[in-house]
């Protein structure tokens, strides 16, 4: 079967390009992409190439697909998984399969690592180990979307669970952020910021009862409080606050806001040393400071306060990506009622992955979705009205009627209506 799908050659170098699949083994299951999230890390693995831990040292004579947080619809499965997946199944699947067997070893990731799995294809060969692994999910979901964007939920789920606090006299951590706690979230209002604030309205674990998010461009802040209101936090029990911190001291701001304690957690969610920072300077007791986004720059540093690391106990926690249980929890909230579209600010077709993927820092909003078998490009969803498109005037007409987002009708009628590849 051949594939259209954007290949890594090194860095920089991404091609989309049409090839012939190889024949499918008994261990492996042949899919149809649908729907993929262009990522952060994606871009960071373009502009690193062979540098990246998840990218071969021989991409360029061995290219692989590019695109990790993807979904669709299984085609065909070999022997091996016979009893375990069908044709006609829907699927999501975790890219962080942690199998020390795969092309980069313990790093080895569809989207990343491997020459005919990642999300930026029309057809796609999925590996024995992402079964091995149990990270290849059946999803039933009406629409593509949140099965894609599962993923990206998966990894907040995964660091919030990294979280920990000490029991004093003991040498004991507890995981989890601190319930009831004061939280706060750094440079909160991108793609994944929002993604965790959507999870904390919804999850089932520790929630804490102070949440502040910040960022300094109040057009996202705004945005933001429209999607996840105060009033929807103070159902839960949590003091929500979007604050922007562009200008005065945003550390006395914090400190205050918090009551002068500090916080318990805080989430550093851009890799800007001055955040960094600014997350040290504002943990109180016990406080557990989580490092989300991953540098581009190998040598990223920042100053730290170890006088408080020895005697007020601070810590730190990192994680990248999320694991096969933080997936199921990302989809069963999905079932439960969380929907992720407003993440959502852009869609796509494949025509489009290189040019978003290269320039995604420069390319304003939340996520850009990807349907791989229409031809269309980017467009947010804000200007779908403008477009003399008669197929985007309808997503416009439709979007407009569920609040301006992404939603399963929209979905629908892209697949139905939109040119195809």
């Amino acid at each position: 079967m051949k594939t259209r799908a954007v290949r890594l050659y090194g860095k920089e170098d991404l091609r989309l390009e049409e090839f012939e699949l190889p024949s499918l083994q008994e261990d492996e299951i042949l899919a149809k992409v649908i729907s993929d999230d262009i990522c952060m890390s994606s871009y960071k693995s373009a502009h690193q190439g062979p540098a990246h831990k998840r990218v071969p040292d021989d991409v360029a004579v061995n290219p692989t697909i590019i695109g990790h947080e993807f979904a669709g619809v299984i085609v065909e499965v070999g022997k091996k998984w016979q009893g375990a997946f069908r044709p006609g199944e829907k699927f999501s699947i975790q890219p962080a399969i942690n199998y020390p067997g795969g092309p980069v070893g313990i790093h080895s990731a569809p989207g990343y690592s491997y020459k005919y799995c990642g999300g930026d294809a029309t057809y796609v060969i999925i590996p024995n180990e992402v079964m091995q692994q149990n990270c290849l999910f059946p999803y039933y979901g009406d629409a593509f979307y949140p099965a894609s964007l599962s993923e990206p939920i998966s990894c907040v789920i995964g660091a919030l669970h990294a979280h920990y606090h000490t029991v004093p006299g003991t040498y004991q951590h507890q995981m989890e952020i601190k319930e009831g706690g004061k939280m706060a979230l750094l440079a909160g209002v991108g793609p994944m910021g929002l993604a965790m604030i959507n999870y904390l309205l919804y999850r089932e674990g520790p929630v804490p009862s102070l949440f502040v998010v910040t960022d300094i461009d109040q057009g996202r802040l705004d945005r933001a409080e429209t999607l996840y209101t105060r009033e929807m936090f103070a159902a839960r029990g949590i003091d929500i606050r979007y604050v922007n911190t562009s200008a005065g001291d945003p550390v006395a701001l914090l400190r205050e806001l918090s009551g002068g304690t500090g916080y318990d957690d805080v989430v550093v969610m851009a890799p800007v040393p001055a955040v960094v920072e600014q997350a040290d300077a504002i943990l109180g007791f016990d406080g557990c400071l989580d490092f989300f986004s991953g540098p581009k720059n190998p040598d990223f540093s920042a100053r730290l306060n170890f006088y408080n690391v020895h005697y007020e106990a601070h810590h730190i926690v990192g994680t990248s990506g999320g694991n096969s249980d933080d997936m199921k929890e990302a989809i069963d909230l999905m079932g439960k009622g969380m929907d992720p579209a407003g993440l959502v600010t852009h869609i796509g077709g494949l025509g489009a992955v290189i040019d978003t993927t290269l320039n995604l820092p420069s390319i304003p909003g939340g996520k850009k979705l990807i349907y791989t078998h229409i031809d269309l490009p980017l467009t947010a969803i804000a200007d779908f009205g403008a477009s003399d498109n008669p197929v985007l005037q309808e997503l416009d007409r439709i979007c407009e009627a569920h609040g301006g987002l992404w939603n399963v009708e929209a979905e629908t009628y892209l697949l139905n209506h939109a040119d195809k590849l």
